[in-house]
């Protein structure tokens, strides 16, 4: 390997907009995401499935061929 081309991997701070804080290492020092494990609804157990009708039933019945 060549030396002093490579980024510097160091401790890095993730900080989400719920105000979730979490460490980890990364080429970057500050991070800032929109949404994280702790506030995502899939994670959170909060997560709303909408399935009035099957898909797959929604699917047969409008491509339905007449044989």
């Amino acid at each position: 390997m060549k030396a002093e081309i490579h980024p510097k991997y160091e401790e890095a701070t993730i900080t989400c907009a719920c105000g979730h804080v979490m460490q980890t290492r990364s080429t970057v020092k500050s991070m800032h995401v929109n949404t994280c494990s702790q506030c995502h609804p899939f994670f959170t157990g909060k997560a709303k499935f909408l399935d009035a009708e099957g898909r797959v039933e929604q699917f047969n019945r409008r491509y339905k061929r007449n044989t």
